[in-house]
């Protein structure tokens, strides 16, 4: 993997963040007033779920 590769998921990763506010800022408030009540240990669970999909999509697509 080059540094072009990770440069090109960077950017992939800046846009997919930043469809949702950009679209509906009012919806993504509102999710973000959600996730503020969450339990730490809720929000590391739903943290350590991404890392372990995005692992396997890594490993799967090696």
């Amino acid at each position: 993997m080059d540094s072009d590769t990770l440069w090109v998921a960077f950017g992939l990763m800046l846009i997919f963040e930043g469809i949702f506010p950009f679209i509906s800022p009012h919806g993504w408030r509102d999710k973000m007033a959600q996730l503020m009540v969450l339990e730490d240990g809720q929000i590391r669970f739903f943290g350590l779920v991404c890392v372990i999909a995005g692992l396997l999509m890594l490993w799967w697509l090696g």
